[in-house]
């Protein structure tokens, strides 16, 4: 109590000595010092007037007041927008800088924002904590979205996704899992392209009747014809179809210049040459050994006829009752 008694001693003996310092003030003379202080030739541009403690005091035409706070006064600042966080307003008299509410960063009048703090979302001008039903946060954009579909990881609208979950292919602003008729997937961009069907040209005329490649020495041979390829197909895509044709044709057999026989008839010749001699052998060699083996088995007849008739010939000149010494 006493020390509080002691302050407001204090604080009264240091008015009395402010005044006493000016006895001479007066409300006119403090009017007259405030005036001088008042500057219309001020540094800042788009100040009307100003002051050297308070600032801007008035702008020009199309220029906003702003107070910014500078530790614990205010200055005025004349802009030609309001800085992040304020509002313009025009009225006849001057044109002035507003706050924003507390939860937006920016807003168009107090009743539309049009950017968020942390931790809020932007929702059809106003900032919300949590968004209304149908719509989701989005953090990236700091505003309620509409919620995206089940196969969708990402999305514009609540019909067009700009990103598919994994195992999705996007098409049109749709997500697939197997892509409609004509379309492809593109495992490398995850999108549904369009197939590309082979293209071939026309056919050539048919080649000249040819046989081993001579177009002589034969009655029967080939004709052949080709066409290109345009367009080669992606992996979905139609394949080509044959681009060569062969077909059997015949000719009236002439002798090739120069009287050079068939190879290949005459290699044919050789070979069956060669077998008939093989064979023509093999059977004279089949028909000495079946004869070497009839004689050998003549020969083996006659001796073994020659001993019987020698055993019993023995036998009549013994007589019945001689003995046989040995």
């Amino acid at each position: 109590m006493q020390l509080q008694l002691i302050s407001f001693v204090l604080i009264i003996l240091h008015c009395m000595d402010y005044t006493g310092c000016q006895p001479h003030s007066s409300p006119r003379h403090r009017q007259n010092k405030q005036i001088s202080g008042v500057s219309s030739g001020c540094q800042q541009g788009g100040c009307l007037t100003c002051s050297d403690y308070n600032g801007c005091l008035s702008c020009k035409p199309r220029f906003f007041m702003h107070l910014e706070r500078i530790g614990m006064r205010q200055i005025g600042v004349c802009m030609t927008s309001c800085p992040s966080g304020f509002y313009g307003t025009r009225t006849p008299e001057r044109s002035t800088c507003t706050k924003c509410r507390s939860e937006c960063d920016s807003c168009f009048n107090r009743n539309f924002c049009t950017r968020c703090r942390a931790g809020f979302y932007l929702s059809v001008g106003k900032c919300q904590q949590n968004c209304p039903e149908g719509m989701s946060p989005s953090d990236t954009q700091k505003e309620c979205v509409p919620r995206c579909p089940a196969d969708c990881e990402s999305c514009a609208n609540s019909e067009t996704c700009t990103q598919c979950r994994p195992g999705f292919y996007q098409l049109s602003g749709r997500c697939y899992h197997i892509c409609p008729d004509e379309y492809e997937p593109n495992d490398k961009l995850m999108e549904c392209t369009p197939q590309v069907h082979c293209e071939v040209g026309e056919w050539s005329e048919w080649s000249s009747c040819s046989k081993l490649g001579r177009t002589c020495g034969f009655k029967r041979g080939q004709e052949t014809r080709t066409r290109q390829v345009l367009q080669y197909p992606t992996p979905f895509g139609r394949p080509c179809p044959e681009i060569s044709e062969i077909k059997e044709c015949l000719v009236k057999k002439r002798k090739c210049p120069g009287g050079r026989r068939n190879p290949e008839r005459s290699g044919k010749r050789n070979r069956n040459s060669r077998k008939d001699k093989d064979s023509q052998g093999g059977r004279r060699e089949r028909k000495r050994d079946r004869q070497q083996d009839r004689d050998t088995g003549e020969r083996e007849d006659s001796d073994n006829r020659n001993k019987t008739e020698h055993r019993h010939r023995r036998g009549h000149d013994v007589a019945p009752g001689d003995s046989i010494v040995q």
